[in-house]
């Protein structure tokens, strides 16, 4: 039969490798396996904050998670940058226009005139008046010289009826509001300039005057309908909101309505298209919502939060409504309303600007509050579906390419690094919660999350906090298949990991996650261990750990026990399954130290205690026990390992006597461990494991009795014993569903009969006839199974069983004749 390819057992999405039969066969005559362990466990946290009670970061370091919110807090215009921010000066000088009299000199009165100075003006009515004075008079700029003098009275005229216009819309804003807002008086200057232009491009391009009336008209005509509309939709909403007085006692039903009213002014908003910045009255609107913070209710104040970041707030005010929103997000019994609301779209979107150092705080704390909702298995699910993923990654990326310049003594640049940090923390949690749904996989992969993930901790690969999240992901996402090869293919992943385990030693919760995914991505793939293993200074730095946490701690409190031995645990899986690639196995088994300090386990351990770690140091020794060249450490140890390993063999423990066993099959091609086993008489435990009814046992088994029937005086011993008749049961009871084991218990039975004597021949040819005839074979209906079953057949049993068959066929001849 031609090689065909074969297909091993799969997940359900992609990243499979095909074999060819002639690997399956090879790996199958290997004892060499991958050990699994359980993932570390992590507790959950009992409080909802910024950060947890495990947190690296000083308290009086990082930024509250309790604080206290009022109305006082919030700044009504909203017109000016939030305290701590600088505008930068403009590099632009405009140039001014210098206008002449008649006479040629200058005329002072067209030259602005610088302000007047703060302490020279009162602070009562007048000076509100003087501020409109100032502000109205930028607009009456001295008239353009032209040729026609008809054209000057004609843009004139236009100008001063259009100004006339805002000057009456000034006088309305003044009246509802004892202070200007410098946005009104922002947009009046803006519009008055834009109004002063088209009439001049009007006159300059010899249009009828009709053509300015329908200007005026328009913009006229505009006016009226909003303050219709504002009069009509807005203004009674404002009014019933306005007439509810927080100091008073609130019921649910009065709740209710503040949150109708809300939910009603937010689509009047939104229909007139007033949302964001666009509303002349967004400071009166601000300033009524904003006294109703102090009710205290938190469904009204995340109905206000929504209201709030849609008009486009900055500076302290975004700041507040942020933390607003994270002291809400702190009470998990509020997680329903997060689902109700479609407040999730606002927060997701703050965290999308392109300036994100504008308002770093408030991005920390909107994050923050998106971190403690994705611990809900519902509101993270409908975060997956909003690409909570992408949106956090690209937030990440942000953070750490986007960084600001940073001042000449650098300390403006650390600050900044340590508020990414903060935020990056929130961000790494978040990815955290969302890595426990099975259905966020896909979002991982397919935003190349491995990548942005690793360049992260490059970044703050000091900041144990970050670095923790991160390596808590990848524990949990290298679990799964198609995750581990993807992250397998991260570049310098197993650099990365390697560096954090040598600078981070004594951080028990990071080195037990990094070991356990090393231990995944080394166990599915080749390239992995490679990697591991050509790191400069790898091995050393797990042969470092393994030392570190092999002695007694000192004090003894420094690390509790069971944390100590899950992380031996994972580090000698770790071991174990880099040593299945030829290379590192063969370089490990020759390495004393590595070799001395898994002896030290097996000495010092006791099975009932720490099984697991015992039974995983036992595997590692039979996966290096694989390499006996001339090197091998393992080889030169042998007695001192048997007598170890016969310790595990006498134990209660099934599985410690399967490795004890499968190693005593490697180490038994030495001559000297042969004599051992008979001398302890170690051969008659491993011929009761052929009646175990285990094919894995039976396997192990028979790869010691293979070795030890080799030699004559063995081979007497096993027959007075009964060995063959519990072989040939054996061969009859698994052989058809295992060929492998079949290939091996004719193997053992072929050597059995090289003094010329077989018991039970004829019952022995019997069943080869049957299990060499392909056509009477029962194979699996699935198409996978049965090409691995048919190559194992071919290739492994098939010739040992035809020569087996050969030689009792002749020897019946022979008794015949």
């Amino acid at each position: 039969m031609s090689l065909m390819e074969l297909q091993p057992e799969k997940s359900e999405h992609v990243y499979t490798r095909r074999q060819t039969s002639a690997e399956i066969v090879s790996e199958a005559r290997r004892s060499l396996r991958t050990l699994a362990t359980q993932r570390p466990f992590t507790p959950q946290e009992k409080h909802r904050q910024l950060f947890g009670e495990s947190s690296s970061r000083a308290r009086d370091g990082r930024p509250p998670s309790a604080f206290s919110l009022h109305a006082r807090n919030f700044e009504a215009p909203d017109s000016r940058p939030g305290s701590g921010s600088r505008l930068s000066p403009l590099e632009h000088k405009p140039k001014l226009s210098v206008f002449r009299d008649e006479d040629g000199h200058e005329d002072e009165a067209a030259l602005p005139k610088p302000p007047a100075e703060r302490g020279t003006i009162g602070r009562g009515s007048g000076w509100c008046r003087a501020r409109h004075l100032r502000t109205s008079s930028i607009n009456r700029l001295p008239p353009m010289r032209s040729h026609s003098k008809g054209s000057d009275r004609s843009v004139e005229e236009i100008i001063d009826v259009l100004e006339d216009g805002e000057r009456q819309h000034c006088a309305d804003v003044t009246g509802n509001s004892t202070k200007a807002s410098s946005e009104a008086d922002l947009h009046t200057i803006t519009k008055n300039s834009r109004i002063r232009q088209s009439a001049q491009n009007y006159v300059s391009s010899g249009s009828k005057p009709d053509a300015y009336h329908r200007l005026i008209d328009t913009d006229a005509d505009d006016n009226m309908d909003e303050s219709q509309y504002w009069n009509s939709k807005v203004l009674p909403v404002l009014r019933e909101i306005e007439s509810f007085a927080p100091g008073d006692r609130v019921s649910e039903e009065m709740v209710g309505r503040m949150c109708h009213a809300c939910t009603e002014l937010h689509n009047a908003l939104a229909e007139r298209g007033m949302l964001g910045r666009q509303c002349k009255k967004r400071s009166n609107i601000l300033r009524s919502l904003f006294r109703l913070v102090d009710v205290g209710s938190d469904r009204l104040n995340l109905t206000l939060a929504k209201l709030i970041l849609a008009l486009n707030v900055s500076g302290n005010n975004l700041v507040n409504i942020c933390k607003l929103v994270f002291k809400i997000s702190r009470n998990a019994s509020n997680d329903s309303l997060f689902l109700t609301s479609s407040v999730l779209d606002s927060l997701l979107s703050l965290l999308q600007c392109e300036d994100v150092w504008s308002k770093c705080e408030a991005v920390l704390y909107c994050v923050g509050s998106l971190k403690l909702l994705s611990g809900n298995s519902a509101l993270s699910s409908l975060l997956l579906v909003k690409d909570f993923i992408g949106i956090l990654l690209l937030l990440s990326k942000r953070l750490i390419h986007c960084m600001p310049q940073t001042s000449s003594n650098g300390a403006e640049g650390e600050g900044q690094h340590i508020i990414a940090g903060h935020t990056l923390v929130q961000v790494t949690a978040a990815l955290r919660n969302i890595a426990d749904q099975s259905e966020s996989r896909p979002y991982f992969l397919s935003s190349k999350a491995f990548v942005t993930l690793c360049w992260i901790v490059e970044n703050h690969r000091n900041d144990i906090d970050i670095c923790i999240n991160v390596a808590r992901i990848f524990s949990k996402l290298s679990t799964y298949t198609e995750c581990c090869y993807a992250l397998a293919e991260t570049p310098c992943c197993c650099s990365l990991f390697l560096d954090l385990l040598g600078k981070h030693s004594r951080k028990q919760d990071l080195v037990v996650r990094l070991l356990f995914t090393l231990g995944n991505l080394t166990a599915k793939s080749v390239e992995a261990r490679e990697r591991v293993y050509e790191e400069e200074g790898g091995i050393d730095v797990l042969l470092d750990l393994f030392q570190v946490y092999q002695r007694t701690p000192s004090p003894p409190e420094q690390h509790p026990a069971p944390e100590r031995e899950d992380v031996l645990i994972k580090l000698i899986r770790l071991l174990a399954n880099l040593a299945i690639h030829p290379t590192v196995g063969t370089a490990l088994a020759a390495n004393p130290l590595c070799v001395q300090l898994l002896q030290q386990v097996l000495e010092s351990r006791c099975l009932q205690e720490s099984e697991e770690l015992v039974i995983n140091a036992a595997a590692t020794i039979n996966n290096l026990s694989f390499y006996q060249g001339q090197s091998s450490v393992v080889r030169s140890q042998h007695k001192h390992i048997s007598q170890l390993l016969l310790k595990l063999l006498l134990g209660s423990s099934m599985e410690g006597v399967l490795e004890a066993t499968r190693v005593f099959g490697n180490l038994s091609q030495i001559k000297d461990v042969r004599c051992f086993i008979v001398q302890h008489k170690v051969h008659q435990f491993v011929e009761t494991l052929l009646d175990s009814k285990n094919p894995d046992v039976c396997f192990s088994a028979c790869g010691v009795l293979t070795n030890l029937s080799a030699d004559s005086e063995n081979r007497a011993l096993l027959r007075v014993e009964g060995t063959t008749q519990k072989l040939i049961d054996c061969l009859r009871d698994f052989g058809s569903q295992d060929w492998h084991l079949a290939a091996m218990v004719c193997q053992t039975l072929w050597n059995c009969s090289l003094d010329g004597e077989m018991q039970h021949s004829e019952e022995l040819l019997k069943i080869l006839r049957l299990y060499t005839d392909r056509g009477l074979l029962q194979w699996p209906s699935n198409d996978g199974v049965r090409q691995v079953q048919e190559a194992c057949w071919e290739l492994l049993f098939l010739p040992v069983a035809e020569r087996l068959r050969q030689r009792l066929h002749v020897e019946d001849i022979t008794g015949i004749s």
